[in-house]
């Protein structure tokens, strides 16, 4: 991902789409439709998905005995989905595959209800 969006940008994709929904520009004063009717511009603005693999909570002491042949052990089995997260926030749970000579994810699960859980 390129980075956070700034304000002006997100505005700039906003009015663009309402634009042509309606026909005319958003700025020109024509009505434009309801926001909650057609959410299909938010299709447009970015998020950050990764993939957690495991997570572990060691002292700081034991980080800094860590050298290049050190196993920290983590908290999930092998064989465990792994965390997909949207901005920080879970998503879902998927298993890795290759396609292409790529890595991607395979979804299992989809945790939560919709968009409101994905608030950090």
């Amino acid at each position: 991902m390129s980075g956070p969006i700034s304000d002006s940008e997100l505005d700039n994709l906003i009015n663009d789409d309402l634009g042509r929904e309606t026909g005319a520009p958003a700025e020109s004063g024509a009505p434009a439709r309801e926001l909650g009717q057609d959410l299909s511009f938010f299709g447009k603005i970015p998020v950050d998905v990764s993939l957690e693999v495991a997570s572990t909570r060691v002292s700081l002491k034991e980080l800094m005995e860590v050298d290049t042949h050190s196993v920290i052990v983590l908290d999930k089995l092998a064989g465990e989905p792994l965390d997909v997260k949207v901005n920080g926030a879970l998503f879902a749970k998927a298993e890795v595959v290759v396609m292409n000579g790529n890595y991607g994810l395979r979804i299992v699960e989809l945790c939560g209800n919709g968009l409101d859980d994905l608030a950090p």
